[in-house]
């Protein structure tokens, strides 16, 4: 069977992505596949959500607006380094170097969107234990 489109039930999934098209994507594949979804389009409301830490995985934009995620993902690894959710970052945005590796150390992964399809997406987050 292939691993990508394997049930994952009670996992819950936050997404923080204001591009309607991605994240219209995103939300139908994770559900297809089993995720439990919860969707937030700007960055105060993210924040909002994943401070409950009711999330195993958070999708994490870098540019959204009010709060952009390099400020939630930090805020969330001062407030809260026990929050359980794994942080993926996805991003388009080309980030310098040294930007990247500083994303990279607090983040649990980092995905460049337009490399990935919403199939793809699923299996890579069928692997996070």
């Amino acid at each position: 069977m292939d691993e990508s489109v394997n049930p994952q039930p009670n996992r819950k999934v936050l997404i923080i992505e204001d591009e309607y098209f991605i994240s219209e994507l995103y939300v139908r594949a994770l559900e297809k596949a089993g995720y439990e979804v919860v969707l937030a389009i700007d960055g105060k409301d993210g924040f909002d959500k994943a401070l409950s830490d009711a999330f195993d995985i958070i999708l994490l934009d870098i540019m959204v607006p009010t709060m952009t995620g390099t400020e939630i993902l930090e805020r969330l690894r001062e407030r809260s380094p026990a929050i359980k959710a794994k942080i993926i970052i996805i991003t388009n945005l080309e980030q310098g170097e040294e930007n990247k590796q500083k994303i990279e150390q607090q983040a649990d992964g980092y995905i460049i969107k337009a490399e990935i399809t919403p199939k793809q997406l699923v299996g890579f987050l069928n692997n996070i234990k």
